[in-house]
């Protein structure tokens, strides 16, 4: 499992893409439970992050260009949603 970290909040993929052509894009899935929904949501309605992948030494600004789950009522306990998020690099910034 990777780690990721969005705006200096650090989370858990359990899975993941990358892609350079024709921008820097990242696809990643995050496995989230009834606890951590509201916190992750809260990150996500940021839209544009700092974004960072440690172990592919990966740095950039993107903003989410795609983004599903598997699960929309995530308040029932014990629930888990998949959450798969695109991040694509904004054309203004270089690497961080």
């Amino acid at each position: 499992m990777k780690t990721l970290r969005l705006n200096d909040v650090t989370l858990e993929m359990s899975a993941f893409q990358e892609e350079s052509e024709p921008k820097r894009k990242i696809a990643f899935t995050l496995h989230v439970t009834c606890e951590a929904y509201h916190d992750i949501a809260v990150l996500l309605y940021e839209k544009t992050f700092n974004v960072e992948v440690p172990e592919r030494d990966l740095a950039f600004r993107g903003e989410i260009t795609n983004y599903s789950t598997s699960l929309t009522n995530l308040y029932e306990a014990g629930a888990v949603s998949e959450f798969y998020i695109e991040i694509t690099e904004t054309d203004a910034n270089a690497d961080l």
